[in-house]
């Protein structure tokens, strides 16, 4: 089972799958959506570096979707002790229905924070 994370939303949740780098010495990775407003557009993306990704949507460093479509509140996560299986959920994630992906924001985060302030270390 994954360890539980708590983000200081009151609910813990378990980070998926059950990976840490230290046990298995690869790159780590995080799974995350970004969105602009409560139930608003959703963007998924992966990364090596949360804190780092979330700022730069933050202040529109890229230009593209989430620039765009002002993606800036980091509402969903999930660490991966390699960035490869974070990279394989993504696709998964990609394919899935939009209601899907409301539920599992909302397991997480029900009142649609924006979690960057709970990921800075």
């Amino acid at each position: 089972m994954g360890r539980v994370v708590d983000i200081g939303l009151g609910n813990p949740t378990v980070a998926h799958p059950p990976h840490f780098p230290e046990d298995r010495g690869m790159n780590p990775g995080w799974l995350y959506i970004v969105t602009n407003k409560p139930q608003g557009v959703l963007y998924t993306g992966v990364t090596s570096d949360l804190e780092g990704r979330i700022w730069e949507h933050r202040n529109h460093v890229y230009r593209g979707f989430t620039d765009s479509y002002n993606c800036t509140r980091l509402v969903w996560y999930e660490d991966y002790g390699d960035i490869t299986d974070a990279i394989q959920r993504e696709k998964q994630l990609k394919h899935w229905k939009r209601v899907w992906k409301i539920r599992l924001i909302e397991e997480m985060n029900p009142e649609w924070k924006d979690l960057f302030e709970t990921i800075m270390s």
